[in-house]
Order: structure tokens, then C-alpha cells, then sequence
């Protein structure tokens, strides 16, 4: 467990990297100035998208890398990040796969495409 909060903050930044690098993976067209890992305590979302990357991924990303989520909260968080973008909370804790959440309203338009 992470037991200083330089190293609770570390958690959370490979997380985000790891959705931008996955985007950016996704999308050749884009640079990584266009999809940007936010340091902690900035406001915002944890991935920071240009408009060119808004348009090929609409998300509003929030990262958490938690043993112990309060998932309502961290969703309350990531609707409350970009009004623009469909939010969606991506998190994970030690040793487990990363997970996304989205409302079941998003997760249909998504997969009727």
C-alpha cells in the first residue's frame, strides 16, 4: 500500500499516463500535446484533452489508483469536470486490471456505433 503521499500521487500519475498513452496509441493523428497527463491538485480532468482530441475521444477522464474507492464520489467528481464530454471514471487498485465506468445511458450509445 502506498504509504506516503508522494508515493499515493506517483499511483495516480501512472494511471493517468497509462490512459493517455492509450489514446495516443488509439489516435496516430494525435501528439501528446494534444492528450496531456494534469499533475495532482490541478483542477480538471486527470487527462487533458485539445479540441482535436475532444472530437476523436469525447471523454472527460477521471483517474483513481485506490485500494478503497468511494465510487460515487469519485463519480460525482468526474461529472463535474467537463459538461462538453461524457465522463467516465477509470480506476484501479494494486495487482488488479483497470476498470471504466460510464452510465448505462453512455454506455448504450457507445456500443450502438
Amino acid at each position: 500500500m502506498a504509504k506516503t503521499i508522494n508515493s499515493r500521487k506517483q499511483k495516480g500519475r501512472k494511471l493517468q499516463q497509462f490512459v493517455r498513452d492509450i489514446v495516443l496509441k488509439l489516435f496516430p493523428e494525435l501528439t501528446i500535446r494534444d492528450v496531456v497527463s494534469i499533475p495532482m491538485g490541478v483542477p480538471g480532468a486527470d487527462v487533458q484533452l485539445s479540441e482535436a482530441a475532444s472530437k476523436l475521444f469525447p471523454y472527460s477522464v477521471e483517474c483513481k489508483n485506490q485500494e478503497k474507492l468511494n465510487i460515487w464520489t469519485a463519480l460525482k467528481e468526474a461529472e463535474g469536470i467537463n459538461r462538453d464530454l461524457t465522463p467516465i471514471l477509470v480506476f484501479k487498485r494494486n495487482r488488479s486490471k483497470v476498470y471504466c465506468c460510464l452510465t448505462f445511458d453512455d454506455f448504450i450509445k457507445l456500443i450502438k456505433k
